[in-house]
């Protein structure tokens, strides 16, 4: 039975915990993958690359939800701005970022993601703020922070703003939207909600069409490119099975549980979990401003749980 908004504020269940570390975990590997590919492919190719690989796997076991009588016909105007928000536009605008911004930059601002779930889910959803979860939105940037300026707080006092920090903006406030929306089916999507499965595919099949725009004005307007070779096959092997079907799959399974306002505090393990896995592949060694960074977000969202 699916939780209720005060179920949601008084526990964080163990199933909820693991469904929500799942997609940072996956989402860090997506972005240590994409640094090591980047020169190999454009970004908005790539993007447009992943999203069709993992749409033809999960048509093998949920393709019934493109069927005539589906009831997603006529709920496609929800699905394409849950396309457009979860799967096309949010990646679009990060990779767009990335060409114009620092990486620190655009985890920075990424950061504010919790403080766009509270403002959305009152301003839209009727949801109260309480000191509990704003003070936990707080504690939980101040551990990203952490990580961003690797210890040194003289750092952030360098950073400058670039053109790109405001499409992770724009990111940033999609995807709040997003996640508030998936808290909130319609009771005509009900069915499709039922199975993540189907309500995956409804997403990504008109996130593509999304995502064929934007690749379509990426070849028109930049040289765009493509450089096959197995690194590139495997990379896409990865991003199309874990930060899509699984990443995706699990963080809608953990708002249900748990609800978008913790859900965003999990989010803000990627950068921490990025730091790991390039520590493990890129030979970097953590620190102890990484455990420090990882009690901060884990006391963020341990404050944001609770009334």
């Amino acid at each position: 039975m699916p939780c209720t908004v005060r179920d949601m504020n008084q526990r964080l269940s163990t199933s909820a915990i693991v469904y929500l570390v799942i997609p940072p975990l996956l989402w860090a590997g997506n972005a240590v993958v994409g640094r090591m590919i980047s020169a190999l492919v454009s970004p908005m190719t790539f993007n447009l690359m992943r999203w069709t690989l993992a749409f033809l796997m999960l048509l093998t076991i949920a393709s019934r939800v493109l069927r005539r009588d589906s009831p997603l016909w006529s709920q496609w105007r929800r699905f394409a701005v849950l396309g457009l928000l979860g799967t096309s536009g949010y990646n679009a605008l990060n990779y767009l970022a990335l060409h114009t911004s620092t990486a620190i930059n655009v985890t920075l601002v990424g950061a504010s993601t919790p403080v766009w779930m509270l403002l959305i889910g009152r301003l839209f959803f009727r949801q109260s703020i309480s000191a509990r979860q704003m003070l936990g939105a707080i504690v939980s940037i101040v551990g990203v922070l952490l990580v961003l300026s690797r210890g040194e707080w003289t750092v952030l006092m360098q950073l400058q703003l670039a053109p790109g920090d405001f499409y992770v903006l724009g990111a940033s406030i999609g995807w709040a939207v997003y996640s508030w929306m998936l808290m909130h089916p319609t009771p005509e999507s009900a069915s499709i909600r039922a199975e993540w499965t189907t309500f995956l595919v409804a997403q990504v099949a008109f996130g593509l069409l999304w995502s064929t725009l934007f690749t379509t004005g990426e070849w028109v307007l930049t040289p765009a490119h493509v450089d096959w070779g197995w690194p590139l096959l495997a990379a896409l092997a990865y991003v199309a099975i874990g930060p899509s079907i699984v990443a995706y799959g699990a963080f809608g399974a953990g708002i249900q549980r748990a609800g978008p306002h913790v859900a965003a505090h999990f989010i803000n393990l990627t950068p921490l979990f990025t730091a790991m896995l390039s520590a493990v592949f890129l030979g970097e060694a953590p620190t102890i401003y990484h455990a420090m960074a990882f009690a901060l977000i884990v006391m963020g969202i341990a404050l944001s749980r609770k009334p």
